[in-house]
């Protein structure tokens, strides 16, 4: 954790510190996505990594970080499942239409499809943060063009889960 101490009013000429003030919330770190997701449960998708920097999945936006990987299914839909300080009462809270809350592998999620019928994304609660499957699937994509990108986070979250310690 980052800490940063000010300086407060100084007596005979030493600084003392005012207060400490602790940096964002750190992501989950006792599940990587990009480590802990064995390549047996990829392959029963058909996923692959781009081999690529674009297969890393490193954001902060303010306070909210991601991190995770990108993996598609050649002529299929598109996924980053990453580790996320965003907490299910803070994707909660955004009351984003279309949401619903459901509970995959004992653990509570929320379901959203917040940018169009073609994309959906599932967070997973996690101790401080959510597991994040994002799924991006154009209807044009030839081999999954027909599936629900949220029917394909649903099943995303159903094999991935079980490999995320309980403490997690």
């Amino acid at each position: 954790m980052l800490l940063a101490a000010g300086c407060g009013t100084s007596t005979e000429g030493s600084a003392e510190p005012s207060g400490i003030s602790v940096a964002a919330p750190q992501i989950p770190d006792k599940f990587d996505p990009c480590t802990d997701i064995p390549q047996e449960i990829l392959d029963t998708e058909g996923l692959h990594s781009t081999n690529s920097s674009t297969s890393t999945d490193e954001m902060r936006r303010g306070d909210i970080a991601w991190s995770g990987c990108r993996w598609v299914v050649s002529d299929g839909y598109a996924t980053s499942i990453s580790a996320t300080n965003l907490t299910i009462e803070m994707v909660r809270k955004r009351g984003v239409p279309g949401s619903r809350e459901v509970v995959v592998d004992g653990r509570k999620a929320i379901l959203t499809q917040s940018t169009g019928p073609e994309a959906c994304g599932l967070n997973a609660e996690l101790v401080g943060g959510s597991l994040e499957f994002a799924v991006d699937n154009p209807s044009s994509n030839r081999l999954t063009g027909d599936q629900d990108p949220c029917d394909i986070a649903m099943r995303l979250a159903e094999k991935v889960l079980p490999l995320v310690p309980e403490d997690a």
